[in-house]
């Protein structure tokens, strides 16, 4: 999701590079002023409260301000992200911003600063005086509205970056020329953020195939718990002869002997586009874990894919693995297959209903051949690489 906030004072040409940006990135536009304005008009609890303190002299207090800010964000849950004129004004407000899109599973991509001098704000403000008709257009009005700005934008300015996502842009030039710049910025920034897979599906439905596939054209690190834990077995080590028994009988490892594999690997790939999850999670306890683990890194899950198979065809195909040098511990015995499809049933469906609830769910056919299975992933997993960015 990109949630841009654009940062200048009065006069610096947030409004029009504004247009630019959502006409280019489909972003649902938050501007406190105009919020509040059609709250005001359309007779809204809010609106009243802000109108009776306005007309008392008083400015709008930080928590109406949060409160129609998440309305306009919660209202459009589907949009690919946001761009927020004129807020955050203070540094209170900061943080405020940032709670909101926690809320939203998302953050801020960055902060874009029209940098315009004083005297330039000043001369473009005089120049829209004489056209706008505001009574407010004068020229103590203005100084004072700049001098305010001064003082209660710069501790914002210094939140922002000391998170890294403040960037300065020359506000003075042609609006194509700031707007290719700006541009710039955006799109330096959207490579950084992860795209991240979870791969849902009985055992045999074909996430290892599928999940390779996704690796190789989204560049993304390929974890697999059971290839991790098989590798811990190979060589032996205190997880490999802690598990083994475990996952001889296709029982589920304990969940801090997971964590560990999958936050070692997290951390040993620290320039990664993305990571794509194959086996993990499995439970709902561990959905959480999930979300914890790439919050610790400013990310979260992009797209879930539940690849789903008839129960016979899972059979078929982890007896045939069996038989082959890719087998799993657990492929050996018609027995213990069954009692692995059994587990995650009962186990597992909540996951995906979790991520359903979420809008990040996407359910595939896995019945076919691994380029008929493919060539259904492709549409969706492209919607959602372009959604993440």
């Amino acid at each position: 999701m990109l949630n841009i906030a654009l940062f200048g004072a009065p006069g610096a040409g947030k409004g029009t590079q504004s247009e630019l940006l959502m006409k280019k990135h489909n972003l649902v536009y938050i501007s406190t002023g105009d919020i509040l304005r059609e709250e005001i008009r359309s007779g809204t609890e809010l609106g009243l409260a802000a109108r009776s303190i306005i007309e008392a002299g008083g400015l709008v207090s930080d928590e109406i301000i949060v409160q129609i800010i998440e309305k306009k964000i919660t209202s459009n849950p589907d949009a690919p992200g946001f761009l927020f004129d004129g807020f955050p004004r203070t540094f209170v407000q900061a943080y405020i911003l940032e709670g909101l899109l926690l809320k939203m599973h998302t953050s801020l991509t960055c902060l874009l600063f029209l940098d315009v001098s004083p005297e330039e704000s000043l001369k473009r403000l005089l120049n829209r005086a004489k056209t706008s008709g505001r009574s407010d257009d004068t020229e103590l009005v203005i100084k004072n509205r700049l001098k305010e700005y001064q003082e209660k934008t710069a501790p914002v300015a210094r939140f922002y970056k000391d998170q890294g996502l403040f960037f300065q842009v020359e506000g003075v030039g042609s609006v194509k020329e700031i707007n290719r710049k700006l541009e710039e910025i955006i799109d330096k920034e959207l490579r950084k953020v992860l795209f991240n897979v979870v791969l849902l599906g009985y055992p045999g439905a074909g996430r290892g195939t599928q999940a390779r596939k996704l690796a190789s054209k989204y560049n993304l690190v390929y974890l697999s718990t059971g290839e991790m834990l098989k590798e811990e077995i190979k060589k032996s080590t205190g997880i490999g002869q802690a598990v083994r028994t475990l996952c001889d009988k296709g029982d589920l490892v304990p969940d801090e002997i997971v964590i560990k594999l999958i936050e070692k690997h997290i951390q040993r790939n620290p320039e990664a586009n993305g990571f794509i999850f194959k086996g993990f999670p499995r439970t709902l306890v561990q959905a959480y874990i999930l979300d914890g683990l790439l919050r610790k890194i400013n990310s979260s899950v992009s797209f879930t894919l539940d690849i789903q198979c008839p129960a016979l065809e899972l059979v078929k195909r982890l007896d045939a693995r069996g038989k082959t040098e890719r087998r799993m511990n657990y492929d050996m015995e018609t027995s213990t297959i069954v009692h692995r499809l059994e587990q995650h049933e009962k186990i597992c469906l909540p996951v995906v209903e979790y991520y359903r609830k979420q809008g990040k769910m996407t359910v595939i056919d896995g019945d076919g051949s691994p380029e008929e299975v493919w060539s259904r992933i492709e549409e969706p997993a492209e919607n959602a690489w372009r959604r993440a960015r």
